[in-house]
C-alpha cells in the first residue's frame, strides 16, 4: 500500500495515532507554560539524500535522529522538552510503512523524554522531507547561551566525539573495520543511528551551579562538530581557545581502525554526536565531568584572545588554527 491509495486524510489518521487524542484536531496545539518560564522554540529540517538515506539509516532509524537533533537543540538551550509538532512532505508513491516506521523511530526517541508529537501537516513532495518544531521550557535564569562564555572558562565535552562519523564509515563501506569485533561494530553503528540528546546532564549542571550560587554558562550542541560548537561559542562571546588535542574524547576502538589524524579529523568535524559543549568555571567543570562521566572530559579553556588554536600538550604536534571550514556545511 502506498500513500496515493489512502489519501492525505487516510494519512493524517495514521500519523495522529502518533499524538495525544486530547490535543490533536484544532488549528493550533495549546501548551501551556509557566510564570518565570520562558518557552524555547527549535526548528529542524530533514531532507531524503542530504540528511538521512535508507542505506545508512531506514525510516526507524531517521525518524530517531530527527528527533534527537531537535531535543539536542533544546537541550543546548537548558530548556526541557515539551511536546514537537511534524512537517511531512512525501511523494504520492511513498509506502505507507515507511512513513509508518519514521514515525514509530520518532516516538520511541520523544517517549524517552516524556514529549508527544501534538501536530504537524502533511503535504506533496518529490522528495520524502520532514521539518520539525520542538517547543521547550527553560527558566529564565538557567537559559544557556552561546554569549556567556568568559577567558579562564574550562571547555566541557559531555562525551566521545567521532563515533557518529565511525558509524557512518562504517555503513557506507562494509569493508572498512572489518577487524572490529561484532560489538564494537555494533556499538559505533548505533552512535550514528540512534544518538542519545544529552537532556541529563542539565540537572547536575543546575545542581552544581547552584551550589557554586551562580548559573552563568555558555554552551550548544556538537551536532555540526566538537570544533564547530567551540568555534560557534568563542566567537558569539568575544573569546578565543585553546583546545588540547590530548584531552578530546575519542573512542579507544579508534586506534585499531584509523589513523590519529582521522581520529582527530572525526572527532573535531565529524559531526552527529549530539554531545553538550559547556563552558564554565574551572572548579565547576571539573564536578561536572567527574558527576556525569562516561568519557566527560575537559577539552580546553577560554583565553582572551579572539584566536582557537588546537594545542598539543604531549609536544608532539605543532599547534594549528581551528577553522569551520572543514566540518559539514549546507553550502
Amino acid at each position: 500500500m502506498q500513500v496515493k491509495d489512502i489519501g492525505e486524510q487516510g494519512l493524517l489518521r495514521i500519523l495522529q495515532k502518533f499524538c495525544p487524542a486530547e490535543i490533536v484536531g484544532d488549528d493550533c496545539a495549546v501548551v501551556p507554560t509557566n510564570p518565570n518560564k520562558s518557552l524555547a522554540i527549535t526548528t529542524d529540517m530533514l531532507v531524503d539524500g542530504v540528511h538521512f538515506s535508507d542505506r545508512t539509516t531506514g525510516p526507524y532509524y531517521a525518524g530517531w535522529r530527527a528527533a534527537a537533533a531537535n531535543l539536542s537543540d533544546l537541550a543546548a538551550m537548558g530548556a526541557t522538552p515539551l511536546a514537537v509538532t511534524v512537517a511531512l512532505a512525501v511523494a504520492a508513491d511513498t509506502a505507507v510503512e515507511w512513513v509508518e516506521e519514521f514515525y514509530r523511530g520518532m516516538t520511541a526517541c520523544l517517549q524517552e523524554y516524556d514529549t508527544p508529537i501534538v501536530g504537524g501537516d502533511v503535504v506533496r513532495s518529490p522528495v520524502v522531507t520532514v521539518a520539525i518544531t520542538a517547543f521547550g521550557q527553560v527558566e529564565c535564569d538557567r537559559t544557556i547561551s552561546r554569549s556567556n562564555a568568559r577567558s579562564g572558562w574550562a571547555i566541557v565535552a559531555t562525551g566521545v566525539h567521532g563515533a557518529s562519523r565511525a558509524g557512518l564509515e562504517l555503513l557506507l563501506n562494509p569493508e572498512f573495520g572489518q577487524n572490529l569485533e561484532k560489538v564494537d561494530r555494533a556499538s559505533l553503528i548505533l552512535a550514528h543511528q540512534r544518538p542519545k540528546p544529552r537532556l541529563d546532564v542539565l540537572p547536575v549542571v543546575w545542581e552544581i551551579l547552584g551550589s557554586a550560587g551562580e548559573f552563568s554558562i555558555a554552551g550548544m550542541d556538537s551536532s555540526d562538530g566538537l570544533a564547530d560548537a567551540i568555534i560557534q561559542i568563542c566567537r558569539a562571546s568575544g573569546v578565543g581557545a585553546k583546545v588540547d588535542r590530548t584531552k578530546l574524547p575519542i573512542p579507544d576502538i579508534f586506534s585499531e581502525i584509523v589513523s590519529t589524524e582521522k581520529a582527530l579529523d572525526w572527532a573535531l568535524y565529524g559531526g552527529e554526536d549530539f554531545e553538550l559543549v559547556i563552558f564554565l568555571p574551572i572548579t565547576s567543570a571539573e564536578l561536572l565531568v567527574e558527576k556525569i562521566g562516561n568519557r566527560a572530559a575537559i577539552v580546553g579553556i577560554a583565553t582572551d584572545s579572539t584566536d582557537i588554536w588546537l594545542t598539543d600538550s604531549s609536544g608532539i604536534y605543532p599547534d594549528a588554527i581551528l577553522k569551520l571550514d572543514r566540518g559539514f556545511q549546507h553550502f
